[in-house]
């Protein structure tokens, strides 16, 4: 697998886009996952981040996208993130990206006012019209596991019952390692996921809250879960997750520490190709 990471690190640190893709280049990463607003984009940002990853040899893997929408019980709503939604996987076409990765978000109302079955169905019904559209455009839809306790794919068998109900072959999984920790999942859990899942994120975090820090700042032990996404054959990519460095000020070397851990880890498992 290739080794990449999400660019907001250096977004949120107030780094611009041309910038932050120098630094991720030069650090050695493989490739890189952008992180943006597919709704009113400018073409000159499309065109800069376009020319800038060719230049760098940086090919764009993902999109990230939080549609929460999706699962919304107003009719309107939904309609309207997918329309949203379709612009990332228009963009993601555009960047040659493999696929988008989405977030569908959590039960409203503590699951108490509207049945969880339909909101888990206008879940169904909205990615596979994303999956429709996807396919159109040779992009792939990933989906995020969320480790909270109403999210909607909060645990391994939710995510594989959600992708077996969708039944379509654009709608994946992605794995995010310091997820599957915070929602108590084992490494043996992965083989649930064998052709299925086609995306990862790493990350390290303290075991109890979200936390998206470098290797070696939290508790996970990542060398079991690494070997079992080897095991996957996941053709893809590892993306690091970095939310927030303490110090924006210091963010290169925040990100060459994610960098230096998580290569030493991959190839202590021949992981990264």
């Amino acid at each position: 697998m290739k080794l990449g990471i999400i660019n907001s690190a250096f977004q949120q640190a107030g780094v611009d886009t041309a910038t932050g893709l120098m630094h991720i280049a030069r650090t050695g990463f493989d490739c890189v996952d952008i992180f943006t607003e597919a709704d009113g984009i400018s073409r000159k940002e499309i065109s800069l981040v376009a020319r800038a990853c060719e230049k760098l040899d940086l090919p764009v893997v993902s999109l990230p996208v939080v549609s929460v929408g999706l699962i919304d019980f107003n009719e309107p709503v939904r309609e309207f993130h997918l329309a949203r939604t379709r612009k990332f996987i228009d963009l993601a076409h555009t960047w040659g990206a493999q696929n988008i990765l989405l977030v569908l978000g959590e039960y409203i109302w503590q699951r108490e006012v509207i049945p969880p079955q339909e909101q888990w169905q206008w879940g169904i019904e909205t990615c596979r019209r994303l999956g429709d559209y996807a396919d159109k455009k040779g992009v792939d839809i990933a989906l995020e596991l969320e480790p909270f306790r109403l999210s909607l794919l909060h645990n391994v068998s939710e995510m594989v019952r959600f992708v077996d109900e969708c039944s379509h072959p654009r709608v994946r999984a992605n794995i995010d390692i310091s997820h599957l920790v915070l929602s108590d999942t084992s490494p043996a859990d992965l083989r649930q996921l064998k052709g299925k899942a086609i995306h990862v994120h790493l990350s390290d975090c303290d075991g109890k809250v979200h936390g998206d820090l470098p290797p070696g700042r939290g508790v996970v032990k990542f060398a079991p879960y690494l070997q079992a996404i080897k095991e996957l054959k996941i053709d893809g990519a590892v993306s690091i997750e970095l939310e927030y460095a303490p110090d924006p000020k210091r963010i290169v070397e925040w990100v060459e520490e994610a960098y230096t851990q998580t290569a030493k880890l991959m190839d202590q498992v021949g992981l990264r190709s």
